[in-house]
């Protein structure tokens, strides 16, 4: 199978390439006849080590030019790609048996890893049960031609929030579909430059900020995680040039936090075209804390897209990209049953109104497109109308076919060419606002209470931050029940907040808060992998955890 995603493996624009942040604040250029030559040589010695097309290759490399080359020589060789995260936070234990589980699941022919990160691939090998030792990313001394492709092009692994990773089957026309819908909603043109620090390993920050800008051959300024975390200022600078990034809410927030003006003087961002937002519900504070610090540069709230999508989808679903400004709901809870209308009780566009609007508040994700087919479903599978809250379900070329080696999901689920979201959401205004997963919220009084929004009203109750709090709905001893993890030694707050779910979701609700340095355990995408830190909490596997009474 060929796919456009590929062409420019044969007929590279040598005028355009890649930018790699280093080190030293510095960036690293290389041209993308450069960088076809190198995949397509990477693709040779693949070639002679045994990949055919079809095959899986696992790839565990940090955000560098090799990664970049041997992703694509991976391609270039027609087999199907398996970004795999380098570790992050974890231990040593935790990340190899997180490897594991995708390589038990994928079965790659090859697995790739860095001389660095060789070790822990191993370990991840033998646990999965897979001979051999990492394969250390090399070149052939002729360039291979680029060889037919099997049906699928990525295996792209979710991040487990919900459980055990599960590799999501994207073909190459799930792909090609997806970056065309990006391009044509972000108001792509010929030319324009991306800059992301996201990670390669994750949807959002493969597909939407590397793959599509590279398939374009357009320019693209790449950095690393760390990078953003140690210097966002290096990030929002790059907009003086680029036009289009994406990042979660919380990344727009932290920029607020620590970027100051001075460190943007003399900057011109009255250039920016898009800045998606993505990745978890968004809410409308962070968004105007940055476009305040931002203004003043020619930056304008308008190039704020709230967009919504998941792996299981490709990745994009739908972005609001006509240029208006984000537009913020704040629906009653009491409201929130399935098949019933949600009520707003209050609205406004982004603006001076935003400024504090956290807890309860949500933000459009824009209309769906003709192509990319959106409904809301009840628990009956009834299509809903417009105001109506029920279950997410996507449908048009970018719907995956469904989990690889027959995995099943938790929520998510596939069936007659639609992807059943396990998203709860509504239309408002013609726009899609989503709630949160379903799996992530409890019943209580038939109504549906979503552990998001219960986690921004104890951060404000404990002054903690939404970053130290998380909470997970768990069964309860005959009854519901919700767990809330601290990240802090401090329990003075504590009869505040059961004064407040209280209140909030009835006392026949059973609450555990459980605090201690370090708990949260994070996907690789930075979303809380509730359900699995409930089970560590279970089985005694938090040593510096504490119970509160």
């Amino acid at each position: 199978m060929a796919s456009a995603l590929r062409d420019w493996l044969d007929k590279p624009n040598t005028g355009r390439g890649i930018s790699l942040a280093t080190d030293d604040g510095g960036w690293d250029h290389r041209d993308y006849g450069r960088l076809a030559s190198a995949a397509r040589r990477t693709a040779g010695a693949l070639i002679e080590a045994g990949v055919r097309p079809g095959d899986v290759v696992c790839v565990v490399l940090p955000t560098d030019f090799t990664c970049v080359e041997t992703y694509f020589g991976v391609w270039a060789a027609g087999a199907t790609v398996c970004l795999v995260t380098p570790p992050l936070f974890q231990d040593g234990d935790d990340y190899v048996a997180h490897v594991a589980a995708i390589l038990r699941q994928a079965e790659p022919v090859l697995t790739i890893a860095s001389a660095d990160l060789a070790p822990l691939a191993a370990r991840a090998m033998a646990d999965a049960g897979i001979e051999g030792e990492p394969w250390l990313p090399r070149q052939a001394e002729t360039e291979a031609d680029v060889q037919p492709a099997g049906e699928l092009a990525i295996l792209q692994f979710t991040s487990g929030s919900s459980g055990a990773p599960r590799g999501v089957m994207v073909t190459w026309d799930n792909l090609e579909a997806n970056c065309d819908l990006i391009a044509r909603s972000a108001g792509y043109v010929d030319g324009d430059e991306v800059a992301s620090w996201l990670p390669l390993y994750h949807d959002m920050g493969l597909i939407g900020c590397f793959l599509t800008p590279i398939a374009k051959q357009g320019h693209l300024k790449l950095m690393r995680p760390d990078h953003f975390i140690r210097d966002p200022a290096r990030w929002i600078r790059c907009f003086a040039t680029a036009a289009h990034t994406a990042a979660p809410p919380f990344a727009y927030a932290y920029c607020a936090r620590r970027v100051k003006p001075e460190q943007l003087e003399g900057l011109d961002l009255s250039g920016w075209k898009m800045a998606l937002i993505g990745a978890e519900p968004i809410d409308p504070h962070s968004l105007e804390v940055f476009a305040e610090l931002l203004e003043p540069f020619g930056f304008r709230r308008e190039a704020f897209k709230p967009a919504y999508g998941m792996a299981e989808t490709t990745l994009l679903v739908t972005m609001d990209h006509p240029w208006r400004l984000p537009l913020a709901v704040r629906p009653d809870p009491a409201s929130l049953s399935f098949g019933q209308p949600v009520s707003i009780l209050e609205q406004h566009e982004l603006g001076e109104a935003s400024r504090g609007a956290k807890s309860g508040w949500i933000v459009g994700c824009g209309h769906p497109e003709e192509d990319v087919p959106v409904q809301i479903l009840d628990d009956d599978g009834n299509e809903l109308a417009e105001g109506l809250l029920g279950e997410i379900v996507v449908g048009g070329p970018s719907a995956c076919p469904g989990y690889y080696a027959g995995a099943e999901g938790k929520s998510t689920r596939f069936a007659d060419g639609k992807v059943y979201t396990g998203d709860a959401g509504f239309f408002h205004e013609g726009r899609l606002f989503v709630l949160g997963r379903m799996g992530d919220s409890i019943k209580v009084r038939g109504r549906s209470v979503y552990v998001e929004d219960l986690e921004a009203r104890i951060a404000e109750v404990t002054k903690l931050g939404k970053g130290r709090i998380t909470v997970t709905a768990v069964p309860g001893a005959g009854q519901k029940g919700l767990a809330l993890f601290a990240e802090t030694n401090d329990d003075a707050w504590a009869a505040d907040v059961r004064e407040m779910l209280r209140r909030r979701v009835g006392e026949d609700v059973e609450v555990t808060i459980i605090v201690g340095s370090g708990l949260i355990q994070r996907t690789s995408s930075g979303k809380p992998r509730r359900r699995y830190m409930w089970e560590q909490f279970q089985a005694g596997r938090m040593p510096a955890a504490r119970r509160l009474d």
